[in-house]
């Protein structure tokens, strides 16, 4: 390799970097999230109070619970129980799925939806 192909690759990794950076930190937090059952918003919870919420899914009760203007699924009848595993969110980047019962949790818009499960 010469002295241009390195200063290619230099610049190449700089840029990777920079898009890596900007991308994380300029991503998209709202003050409220959208529980949807099937295709169906079921529920708008404000993430500014801190407070528990019971929506019924196909398996069963669904627990959410808003801590700290973050969402999670804290108890649920599913039969790994995976969406209790996915933890807090406060990203619209980051929606939890929990598709043993139909429920999709997103933070931010409402208006788009990315997939419907059936």
């Amino acid at each position: 390799m010469n002295k241009s192909d390195v200063k290619i690759v230099v610049i190449i990794i700089l840029l990777a970097g920079f898009s890596y950076i900007i991308f994380n930190l300029v991503k998209e937090n709202g003050n409220t999230a959208f529980v949807y059952y099937e295709d169906k918003i079921i529920l708008t919870i404000d993430l500014n109070i801190n407070k528990e919420y019971v929506v019924q899914g196909l398996l069963g009760d669904v627990v959410i619970e808003v801590k700290d203007k973050n969402i999670r699924v804290k108890e649920e009848s599913s039969p790994k129980h995976l969406c209790s595993l996915q933890g807090y969110t406060d990203s619209s980047s980051k929606p939890i799925i929990c598709l043993p019962n139909k429920i999709v949790i997103k933070v931010g818009g409402g208006d788009d939806i990315d997939g419907v499960v059936y």
